[in-house]
């Protein structure tokens, strides 16, 4: 089994990128401009789903970003929105943020981190976020946030978001109105996400309508150059990339499902929850069954090989399950075919194409 390296969690990652930026800093091997970290106001544009791959094949659906600077850098591990994008925010770990996945398991309940609720509906007065993920944003500053109007009161919004003057936009066309007001009010920094790109990514795939996309974020990115003042910075980045695994799903096989207490995480990252004693059988009924599509893991692997980070709370890792079904081939693995979402690209493995994200860099003259 080939093995996978553990992101760069004290270099050119994601969950570095806000603390160089506040902090005028570089952290690690010099992988963020100085010109930009020197700048007197910075603007961190978020893109939901841009791989660095999928981005570097269409270029030229992207004019305006042909005089930024252009790195690849590593996301978080799983490379899902909900731990990456708490990553960005809070500058840290999964392993110190706790929001290990899209479906977490917590007690004897599994969470769905982005609409924030359980199998018995909203979590919001059962899990407080802002218990269940301790790291406060933004290291304790409060920036402006231009993010989509629906999302601001939910239960994630709280628990990455938090301790921030929230701004939600409606429309895409409002971005760079809501980025502009905040820079002429002189505000360092702005956080600014957009998700259309990963929406319409699951929706129809990475096919004309994810390109037709792409020439909409040009747009964006143009207009918020427009508004950028003198000596201010555009940095982009993406909390992961996708795969286009269209209708190929594979059902865990029924014998694993058996032995299971439960099923967390994403397609393409499946943990395992498992009583101790069947670890061992477990691990090879999956091994037998999904090793031609996936790489069998314990947790306790994982977490040798830093795949969470160095230092990995308590809580965190009760959220983990036992075993772990890491997908390298272009499927997704579900407990049900035929009640599975209806995806035509995902994420959540470690794949360059889900891991590998852009860092891009421009600085107004």
């Amino acid at each position: 089994m080939e093995r996978i390296l553990a992101p760069d969690y004290s270099g050119a990652c994601v969950n570095n990128i806000v603390p160089a930026l506040l902090q005028h800093r570089q952290i690690g091997d010099g992988w963020i401009p100085d010109e930009v970290l020197s700048s007197k106001q910075v603007v961190l544009l978020v893109i939901d789903g841009l791989g660095y791959n999928q981005y570097r094949s269409r270029r030229h659906l992207l004019p305006s970003l042909a005089d930024f600077d252009d790195r690849a850098i590593s996301t978080v591990f799983p490379t899902t929105t909900a731990t990456a994008l708490t990553s960005i925010t809070t500058g840290s770990t999964p392993g110190e943020h706790g929001v290990v996945g899209y479906k977490i398991r917590v007690g004897t309940q599994t969470l769905n981190a982005l609409r924030w609720t359980t199998e018995g509906g909203s979590a919001l007065e059962e899990l407080d976020p802002s218990r269940f993920q301790p790291v406060i944003p933004f290291s304790g500053e409060f920036p402006t946030v231009v993010s989509p109007a629906s999302f601001e009161d939910s239960g994630f919004t709280h628990a990455h978001l938090r301790h921030s003057n929230y701004t939600g936009y409606w429309m895409a066309s409002s971005i760079a109105t809501e980025v502009s007001e905040a820079l002429q009010r002189g505000e360092s920094f702005v956080y600014a996400y957009y998700d259309g790109l990963d929406m319409i990514g699951h929706l129809k795939g990475i096919g004309s309508h994810y390109e037709a996309e792409l020439e909409l974020i040009d747009h964006i990115v143009r207009s918020i150059t427009d508004v950028l003042p003198s000596e201010s910075s555009l940095v982009i980045t993406a909390d992961h990339g996708m795969v286009h695994t269209g209708n190929n799903l594979t059902e865990i096989n029924s014998d694993i499902q058996n032995l299971v207490s439960a099923i967390s995480g994403e397609a393409r990252f499946v943990w395992l929850h498992v009583n101790e004693k069947q670890v061992e059988d477990v691990i090879s009924a999956a091994s037998e069954a999904h090793g031609d599509i996936a790489n069998v893991h314990t947790a306790e692997e994982l977490l040798d090989q830093g795949w969470f980070g160095r230092d990995v709370s308590e809580e965190a890792k009760a959220r983990l399950g036992e075993i772990a079904l890491v997908v390298h081939e272009d499927t997704a693995l579900v407990p049900n075919v035929k009640s599975a979402p209806k995806l035509m690209a995902r994420h959540g493995s470690v794949t360059n194409e889900e891991r590998i994200v852009p860092l891009l860099c421009l600085k107004s003259g």
